[in-house]
């Protein structure tokens, strides 16, 4: 298969009451398992990656190499730039064959967000290339995780239906008192704000970052008021982390390629459990 616009997915699961999980990925085995597990589940999906991965490949390199792979697998994908933080990532990952691209202005004063938003649309939507902005600001929950900076701005109705109808995106990253990073209590999102952003801007698939830890009922609800993506990496992180830790103090597997081959596996029921929890399996 060759990887599609993001918002074909997402405008697919609007309009069926589920979410597109997004899972990161920074290298070919991590992709590989998402794109394996989400064909053995019929699933729609979305790999991505950002500032933070890429500096294992950049965005050709990468690109270059999941392009390839994604031929040997044929459920409907797309390959997204995540936390892009400056034009010239964009710029290359568009160069790049990336089928979806993020700019994070959202730290940024309004006007600024908006005007350089709308700029990346403009050099996207010719290409066929989707486009998320993020108005409002999720932070993080720790000092650890690498995306987002600070504390989070919960994100208005009113900058909502500005910034849409200023900048053209395709998909909408808004904050409601999601955070990324591995929460130390549970998150308390304001869904009375999620449901007045869907109504004012209904035609705008909605993002829900920090997708790790959200309990089950407030995800599903959170789907049913207009999120039509999650994105996943917390978890994916701690499972591979976790079992890297386990096998070297029980002093198994030093030969790092033995290590990375049990902890890459222990991703795979996160997978499996995101793709059942957003209602993907069976969608593709």
């Amino acid at each position: 298969m060759k990887f599609v616009p993001m918002h074909e997915l997402l405008q697919q699961a609007s309009a069926s009451g589920y979410a597109v999980p997004s899972f990161c990925v920074w290298n070919a085995e991590t992709l590989q398992n998402v794109l394996r597990v989400a064909t053995d589940m019929r699933a729609p999906v979305i790999v991505m990656n950002g500032p933070g991965e890429l500096s294992l490949l950049n965005p050709a390199e990468f690109a270059g190499m999941a392009i390839e792979m994604a031929k040997r697998f044929d459920i409907p994908a797309a390959l997204h730039l995540d936390h892009g933080d400056s034009v010239q990532l964009v710029d290359d990952c568009v160069a790049a064959g990336y089928t979806s691209v993020m700019l994070d202005y959202s730290a940024r004063p309004f006007a600024e967000n908006a005007d350089a938003l709308r700029h990346v649309v403009e050099l996207a939507h010719p290409r066929g290339i989707t486009v998320e902005g993020e108005i409002g600001h999720v932070g993080k929950v720790d000092n650890i995780t690498t995306e987002g900076t600070g504390d989070s701005t919960l994100t208005t109705t009113e900058d909502a239906v500005a910034y849409q109808a200023h900048t053209g995106v395709d998909a909408l990253a808004i904050s409601i008192g999601n955070a990324h990073g591995q929460y130390t209590k549970l998150p308390q999102l304001d869904f009375a704000r999620l449901e007045a952003i869907h109504h004012a801007v209904p035609n705008v698939p909605l993002v829900l970052h920090g997708g790790s830890g959200t309990p089950d009922e407030d995800l599903q609800r959170a789907i049913l008021l207009g999120i039509a993506k999650v994105n996943v990496a917390t978890d994916l992180v701690s499972a591979m982390r976790n079992s890297l830790l386990e096998q070297w103090q029980r002093g198994e597997n030093l030969w790092v390629p033995a290590a990375l081959t049990l902890s890459i596996d222990a991703m795979v029921p996160v997978v499996e459990r995101w793709i059942r929890r957003t209602g993907a399996a069976g969608r593709a």
